[in-house]
């Protein structure tokens, strides 16, 4: 026994020796255990935060004039500054001179929090303490105080994962907290949080970081860790980082690992199968000069390389973004987040696209991002998406080819060589000489004077009489309309008026509504009253009368014919076969050549004695019918209108209907 009990005890004192040897070891361990960059330069303050001004000052100004809120709601994406904000925010209030701003760095209750080791400040995540049950738990220790520090402060991160029974069970404590709790919620996805917790709590919206903010601060770091790396190289983190601070922090603390002291763009490129600017840039020239060769031949070396095709698509759509600010802000860099290299080729791109084209391509380069993650070749996508962007460039939009349709519209009655004769004159013009021989045309004042009117246009008496024979030297009968100009009828109109005031209408509206007047050229007058304006319509053309009988064109009329000074009339739109000899558009655009003999409309019945006289054209006769054109594809063809028109939807005349 007394041999045995020292040498139990000295193995006693050797165990009791080697554990705390152990336990020293694991100190110093643990001690010398390497910490990431982005844990190593988190901000410790609000002036250390990159990037979100417009949080760090309303919540330094609410500690100033002491109106500090209950609860708090931290919105933005991944890797801007949520938790970090809520626990500087805690170490404001729990500093041991608080609540202040400017807190110790060596204040033992700050670095208790900084630590995690604050009894007071509790960070709870929302993803795996999402029940009910977790809430009831927290529920009854809001209600005891806090051990050390002024206020008990709860951080929940990813909030928005809490159930819906959980954010119930939590409203009453959320609004009415005790006076020593406050609660501070983080969250990327805050449409998931129920509108009853939002509205009990103060909103800040965290946003992506510029991209010129993150280089400066990743220069910082580099410098700090003895760290050479260019500029092309920060901007290609940044620009990877995609505006989150913890992923290019992330990304940096893996290329010195890969690189060591001397980084440079090609290993970044490299590493993370991004495209090099210059690349980008050759993509986006090669889009814009139309160079479809080299566009194709540039995406296969980048294919080849290993590049991600969704990350150069989502580039190109940044650049294309970039240039469309750039053209439209008049070169104004102050609008862009772009390096001197990129703002040079930016210069040099919009030389050669205007705003529709570059607008028209970024249309095409969005269509395609959201198709490009379906697909099950992207490669193949993209090339049919750069081809469609470089045809983009020149096409033109619906807008501007309905202002060049409605410019040739406008144009087309001088231009034309087809243009209708011009509106006849409502009185009709004396002849030069008193005899015209048998054989001679008679001329187009003549013909529109006599032209005939429409049956519920009745003629005058006074008009039909005043038809005088004059055959000395053989000569042919002059009608009444070239001896004295017709007696005046205030309602209804005569043949020779109604068919001025057509054409004149619609020249006018024409120039109001190059629309309207496409269906109006199929309609013709029937009668003009005082208070009525009757058009007809060809029952052949009964559908197009819902286009032409709408409100907005009946207003256009009236005005028009207000404008003329025809007073304040109605319009009306009835179905009617056409006179004879007048097609639908016959008498908008009367014919400028006399009608063969073979074709003159029957005499109307005259007295006795009058009988056997030659019969005279009067105001009061039926036109003479029109000759029906037949028109085929040449001549269509031959028409400037119809050539310009083909030029521009790139179309051909199919069939010519007459």
């Amino acid at each position: 026994m007394r041999t045995y009990e020292p040498r139990q005890g000295r193995n006693a004192a050797t165990v009791v020796c080697s554990a705390s040897a152990v336990v020293t070891l694991a100190f110093s361990f643990f001690a010398v255990s390497y910490q990431v960059i982005a844990r190593k330069y988190r901000p410790q303050r609000f002036a250390d935060v990159v990037g979100q001004d417009h949080v760090t000052q309303t919540l330094a100004n609410a500690i100033s004039q002491n109106r500090i809120a209950h609860a708090y709601l931290f919105v933005g994406p991944r890797g801007t500054g949520k938790t970090t904000m809520a626990r500087i925010f805690a170490k404001c209030l729990n500093a041991t001179n608080g609540p202040t701003i400017d807190f110790s760095d060596d204040d033992p209750r700050c670095n208790e929090i900084t630590e995690g080791r604050s009894l007071d400040v509790l960070e709870i995540d929302g993803a795996s303490n999402r029940g009910i049950e977790e809430v009831r738990e927290l529920r009854e220790t809001v209600q005891y105080a806090p051990a050390t520090s002024r206020f008990k402060v709860y951080i929940i991160d990813e909030v928005h994962m809490l159930t819906k029974e959980a954010f119930n069970a939590l409203l009453k404590t959320l609004e009415e907290p005790p006076a020593h709790v406050k609660f501070m919620f983080a969250t990327t996805e805050a449409e998931k949080v129920l509108p009853t917790i939002l509205s009990r709590c103060q909103r800040f919206d965290l946003r992506r970081i510029p991209t010129t903010l993150i280089v400066k601060h990743l220069s910082l770091i580099a410098g700090k860790e003895n760290v050479q790396i260019d500029d092309a190289a920060l901007y290609a983190v940044a620009r990877g980082a995609d505006g989150g601070m913890r992923d290019a922090e992330s990304t940096l603390d893996q290329l010195i690992s890969f690189c060591g002291s001397q980084i440079a763009e090609s290993d970044v490129l490299s590493m993370f199968g991004l495209a090099a600017r210059d690349q980008i840039n050759g993509l986006a020239q090669a889009i814009v000069s139309g160079d479809v060769t080299r566009a194709i031949r540039l995406l296969d070396d980048l294919a080849r390389g290993g590049k991600d095709l969704s990350r150069l698509l989502t580039d190109l759509l940044a650049h294309f973004r970039n240039l469309l600010v750039f053209i439209v802000s008049n070169g104004d860099l102050g609008l862009l987040e772009v390096s001197e290299a990129e703002a040079a080729s930016l210069a040099q791109e919009a030389k050669g696209v205007d705003f529709q084209a570059a607008s028209q391509i970024l249309d095409v380069l969005t269509d395609a991002e959201s198709r490009l993650s379906y697909t099950s070749s992207k490669k193949i996508l993209f090339e049919v998406t750069l081809l469609k962007a470089i045809q983009a460039r020149q096409a033109l939009s619906i807008d501007s080819v309905l202002n060049r349709l409605q410019q040739l519209r406008s144009e087309a009655p001088s231009s034309s060589p087809t243009a209708p004769a011009p509106a006849p004159s409502l009185t009709p013009a004396r002849p030069a000489a008193a005899n015209v021989a048998p054989s001679a045309p008679v001329s187009a004042s003549a013909r529109t004077a006599g032209t005939a009117h429409s049956p519920s246009a009745p003629t005058p008496p006074a008009v039909a009489s005043t038809a005088t024979p004059n055959h000395s030297h053989g000569a042919a009968p002059i009608s009444a309309s070239h001896q004295a100009p017709p007696v005046s009828s205030p309602t209804p109109q005569v043949a020779g008026d109604l068919d001025s005031i057509w054409v004149s209408l619609l020249e006018q509206v024409g120039k109001a509504s190059p629309f309207a007047k496409t269906y109006l050229i199929e309609a013709f007058p029937i009668s003009l009253t005082a208070n009525t304006f009757t058009i007809g319509l060809d029952p052949e053309f009964q559908d197009h009368l819902t286009l032409i009988d709408t409100a907005k064109n009946r207003t256009l009329l009236q005005t028009k014919l207000h404008e003329a000074g025809h007073g304040q009339v109605q319009i009306k739109f009835v179905l009617k076969e056409p006179p004879v000899g007048r097609a639908s558009s016959a008498a908008s655009e009367p014919d400028p050549s006399p009608a063969p003999p073979s074709q003159a409309a029957p005499q109307p019945t005259r007295p006795t004695h009058e009988a056997s006289k030659a019969p005279s054209p009067t105001p009061a006769e039926k036109p003479v019918p029109a000759k029906p054109l037949a028109l085929g594809k040449d001549d269509f063809k031959n028409d400037p209108l119809i050539r310009q028109a083909l030029e521009i939807f790139k179309g051909t005349i199919v069939d010519v209907r007459n």
